[in-house]
């Protein structure tokens, strides 16, 4: 028999009964989409993040106390003087402490509860954070601890509407600032959102808090940045007096990150998500590939005498293996094909979403993917078709044309 004749048998025989191929491709419609949704959205979502990373650079290092992102942890182990003994290695630059002022900033009515930091000049450089107009903060605001500030865009226009800020005042807590700078919109950096922090003389803060300690340090490494993460790791152990010849991290009082060393958190994190929830997504194919089963089965059952008719004109039982194999095969790839499109859809959606909220955040179609779900929706209409069509392949032309 002709393959020709067998496909455009197999083709009739799933477009007899639309509703109930519909229904039945819905398992696997529902499987391919998300398998497709979970990949790409991991893919955007990595490279969103990386994206975040390379804007600042990947040889930005942050060294913070242990208590910053363990529960229970000290949060008073780095000291002044460790932020001048790190300064002083050969591997580092553009060092800058950081002391967190957990105050809200007014002017008039208005307020805003952004991060506030007291700092000094170089962070600017290390968050790649530029100047829209006015002046950053200089050597002469920390030598004279003095009521500056230099403002991010959001909260510029929380406090003062269109109206340019410079010279005009802010009031932190119980004191009162001048704004000297207003920072460009940078948007946010892993989640964070850029333009909202404002940023006052180191020395100013310290003497407004009376904090005694560092809430983090950040600076620019140069060269390679673990050779600079083993020089402060070495230096802050000698001057914590910590002994660990084991570099067990849980021994430490304090932590130094990389943003490389980010990247490689992330794309590992991301990638087990993405692998996770596919796994989860497949599920759905397994479902469909069920579905697939007992339709076919109901189908060969209610076809019988139909079976029996070809094979007494001439039909082999290869042909129709072949025949209800691909009338699996065809149910499975149709609602692939539909499940991508929709998988498709919703990623664009949710990209867009989030763009309105992270701002660019370019939506990555995962072609493997796209691939793998073919693959899947193929290999599911081969695998829980076979079984109905081997039993249709196996009937007695006359047993089946006595069927009733």
């Amino acid at each position: 028999m002709l393959l020709s004749d067998i496909l455009s048998t197999a083709l009739a025989g799933i477009t007899v009964n639309k509703g109930r191929a519909a229904l039945t491709m819905l398992g696997i419609i529902i499987g391919v989409a998300s398998v497709v949704l979970m990949v790409s959205m991991g893919k955007s979502f990595q490279n969103y993040i990386l994206t975040q990373i390379a804007a600042v650079g990947t040889n930005t290092m942050d060294v913070f106390p242990v208590g910053f992102e363990k529960f229970g942890g000290n949060l008073d182990s780095l000291t002044f003087d460790d932020y001048e003994a790190v300064k002083r290695l050969s591997t580092v630059e553009n060092v800058a402490p950081v002391i967190l002022v957990s105050e809200s900033a007014h002017y008039g009515k208005e307020e805003v509860n952004p991060l506030i930091f007291g700092t000094t000049e170089t962070i600017f450089p290390n968050y790649s954070l530029k100047l829209e107009s006015g002046r950053l903060l200089d050597q002469s605001d920390i030598d004279g601890a003095r009521f500056v500030a230099v403002i991010s865009g959001q909260s510029a226009i929380d406090l003062y509407g269109d109206a340019n800020p410079i010279g005009k005042k802010v009031t932190i807590g119980s004191y009162s600032y001048t704004i000297v700078g207003l920072l460009q919109s940078q948007g946010s950096l892993l989640l964070q959102d850029l333009d909202m922090p404002i940023y006052i003389p180191f020395t100013t803060a310290k003497a407004v808090t009376g904090q005694k300690y560092l809430s983090y340090m950040t600076l620019k490494t140069i060269g390679d940045p673990s050779l600079a993460k083993q020089d402060i790791t070495q230096l802050l152990r000698q001057r914590h007096h910590i002994s660990n010849p084991a570099d067990d991290p849980d021994k430490d009082d304090f932590q130094a990150r990389s943003a490389e060393q980010i990247t490689s958190i992330v794309s590992s994190v991301t990638l087990g998500l993405t692998v996770f929830l596919s796994l989860v997504a497949g599920i759905s194919l397994l479902v469909g590939g069920i579905g697939i089963m007992n339709i076919m089965l109901v189908s060969v059952t209610e076809r019988t005498r139909e079976i029996g008719l070809r094979k007494a004109v001439g039909a082999t039982p290869q042909d129709i293996l072949l025949q209800f194999l691909l009338e699996a095969v065809a149910l499975t790839f149709t609602g692939g094909f539909i499940g991508i499109v929709i998988g498709l859809g919703m990623g664009w959606l949710l990209s867009a979403l989030a763009e309105s909220v992270l701002g660019d955040f370019p939506f990555i179609i995962s072609f493997s993917a796209i691939f793998m779900a073919v693959v899947m929706a193929i290999g599911t209409g081969l695998l829980f078709g076979l079984y109905p069509a081997k039993r249709a392949a196996s009937l007695h032309p006359i047993e089946a044309l006595g069927f009733e």
